[in-house]
């Protein structure tokens, strides 16, 4: 699987997600500075968490008018795959890319926790891997992780299942209680209309073995690397 990995400054899980491809997947990901194209034709990119630009402006506002951003844009429109993660999924939203926005958390605190996320669908790239219904433990690491849209918007999501991930308790159940930031339905992550295009707050590559507590984040890199080895195949 050819995949690479977009570095802005400020960046700062961008070693953490190559060492989850490398060490884990046998990967070698390319790594894309924001300044740079993309060469030749990648199967799936990943926008990292951080804190690009410092955060100024909004979370992911300068990040989103970055020149590579443009070759994120074309290959998602090619049907490439593309996964943000926390600050990757605020460039999303302020890219265009995926509906909405994420806000400051609704307890004006930064959360850096475990947290548990019922997964709504199995049939997408991001989490065709698990076999049944699960509920997956992974970390936040957010200020602005409260995710916000407009009623028409959230009415389309859910009508069309484009919430894939769900903050609940480890039981599996939605309530205020366990929704860490006050996002709207409790939404951790959604996909775009083609379902190519994921943006998470939950940071998968920082669960990527028992050591870290929870290993249940390689799911969603299985799940990748089987999407796209089944996509080649045909």
């Amino acid at each position: 699987m050819r995949t690479g990995i977009v570095v802005f400054p400020g960046s700062n899980c961008d070693a953490d997600t190559r060492w989850v491809l490398e060490e884990k997947l046998g990967l070698t990901p390319v790594m894309l500075w924001h300044k740079e194209s993309i060469p030749g034709e990648l199967d799936l990119i990943i926008l990292p968490g951080g804190f690009s630009y410092g955060d100024y402006l909004r979370t992911g506002a300068i990040a989103a008018v970055s020149p590579v951003m443009s070759d994120v844009r074309a290959h998602a429109q090619r049907g490439g795959l593309v996964l943000g993660i926390c600050n990757g999924f605020q460039i999303l939203c302020e890219a265009g890319l995926l509906p909405g926005a994420l806000m400051i958390n609704a307890g004006l605190r930064f959360l850096c926790k475990d947290v548990h996320l019922k997964v709504e669908r199995l049939d997408t790239p991001f989490t065709a891997a698990l076999d049944r219904p699960a509920v997956l433990r992974l970390p936040i690491a957010h200020h602005g992780g409260r995710y916000v849209c407009s009623p028409e918007e959230l009415e389309e999501l859910e009508d069309e299942r484009r919430v894939l991930f769900r903050y609940c308790d480890e039981e599996g159940r939605a309530s205020a209680e366990a929704n860490p930031n006050g996002s709207l339905h409790g939404i951790a992550g959604v996909l775009s209309e083609t379902g190519r295009v994921l943006g998470m707050m939950p940071h998968p590559e920082r669960a990527a073995e028992p050591a870290q507590g929870s290993d249940d984040g390689l799911a969603v890199f299985h799940s990748l690397v089987g999407a796209v080895e089944t996509l080649h195949s045909l």
